[in-house]
């Protein structure tokens, strides 16, 4: 069976509630599918108006969608009646037969009927009077309801990926701007060597801090992003491991001679031993976070992507980097708090879960490395979605 692309949309209100986390967590666990893109928007109302459009061929197929489409034509903008930010996190899943598997399967149905087992029977609400009427509705998440309207939605989302998505940090408003600043969080590949809950539940956790979510970007960094990345630890794994080579040489030495060794011998060959230890440490970090060995290729192929995925978010709120800091927890996973990140979910001190920006400063250059600083003009979202669409068409 041919593989397909799919879309899963979290509504405004959704993410309003900070239900992202456990409706990502939701969905990983039920589909076949592949995560492969993710992508913040601020609907315009063009946007709106072609989702809609959009939209009303169903409803003309099937009356049912009445609601959906009522709801998406107020909740989707700016103007909203619950007076929230309209932004909105769209997923993309590769796998065969992903849009109706996605619908049927995972999301589950926009009728009164729908299933409790599904994401909008967990996460959603369809409220009737006796007469029929709908009294309340909030489908959680948004798909294609078919493989013809799938197409036409995934067009609609490469239009507007980068006039309408990207780095948001616009959408949402604070009365008091002072202390406000965007944090950068990498959920590391280590969470998507399977398909699992972690990385949804990882997302839940960082839902406590109370901050928006105003980016979200699938990355498969290249090695010479990730030798930027990670650049300043090159000179931490000097100062801090130069004891510990020293340890080690002197243990492996015991013994080996008929004669005492002088310490400043031992000193003398860690020092020597320092530099080499520091870029095997570092080559390590970077072909975790690349899958990739570093030492094997050439200028030319460390620009290629890698070979393992990881999921980048940016966070906007006051004190946003304290705040993710005290939720991701220490970076020995042994040493980290009880219910943060690492403590839950970590393993050792570089297969930690997640990472998280130190600073505003560190956020900035760490944005900027892997292109969320600002919205590109063709995002790898969109690539994502027009290389498939070409094959459709193909």
């Amino acid at each position: 069976m041919a593989e397909q692309l799919a879309y899963l949309m979290i509504t405004p209100y959704s993410l309003a509630k900070s239900r992202t986390g456990a409706i990502i967590s939701r969905v990983l666990s039920m589909t076949q599918s592949e995560l492969v893109g993710a992508h913040m928007f601020k609907p315009s109302d063009a946007f709106v108006d072609r989702l809609v459009a959009s939209f009303k061929k169903s409803t003309e197929r099937d009356a049912s969608y009445e609601p959906l489409l009522k709801y998406i034509d107020e909740n989707f903008r700016a103007v909203n009646p619950l007076g929230i930010s309209n932004r909105v996190m769209v997923l993309l899943f590769r796998g065969p037969n992903a849009i109706e598997q996605m619908r049927q399967e995972v999301v589950g149905s926009a009728k009164v009927d729908v299933a409790g087992d599904t994401v909008r029977g967990s996460f959603g609400d369809f409220l009737v009077y006796a007469d029929g009427q709908v009294r309340y509705f909030e489908p959680a998440v948004l798909c294609g309801l078919d493989a013809v309207s799938g197409l036409e939605q995934l067009k609609l989302l490469s239009d507007f990926a980068a006039k309408d998505g990207g780095v948001i940090e616009t959408a949402v408003n604070f009365a008091d701007s002072g202390d406000v600043e965007t944090s950068l969080v990498i959920l590391k590949p280590d969470n998507f060597y399977k398909r699992s809950r972690r990385a949804g539940n990882i997302i839940d956790i960082f839902s406590k801090t109370g901050l928006f979510l105003v980016g979200a970007k699938m990355l498969r960094m290249t090695v010479a992003q990730a030798e930027e990345f990670y650049g300043p630890l090159r000179q931490i794994f000097r100062d801090k491991l130069s004891g510990k080579v020293v340890d080690v040489f002197r243990e492996k030495m015991d013994g080996a001679f008929d004669f005492e060794v002088p310490d400043e011998v031992y000193q003398k060959v860690g020092s020597m031993l320092a530099e080499r230890n520091a870029e095997a440490e570092f080559s390590r970090i970077v072909e975790y976070m690349t899958g990739v060995d570093p030492r094997k290729l050439s200028d030319t192929e460390k620009k290629e992507p890698g070979a393992v995925q990881s999921l980048a978010l940016l966070y906007r709120g006051k004190g946003a980097v304290t705040k993710i800091r005290r939720w991701l927890g220490a970076t020995d996973p042994s040493k980290a708090d009880y219910g943060t990140v690492r403590s839950d979910f970590g393993r050792d001190l570089m297969r930690n879960a997640a990472h998280a920006s130190d600073s505003a400063a560190s956020a900035e250059r760490e944005r900027k490395i892997i292109g969320l600083w600002h919205t590109e003009p063709k995002p790898e979202f969109k690539q994502v979605i027009d290389a498939y669409l070409k094959t459709v068409k193909g």
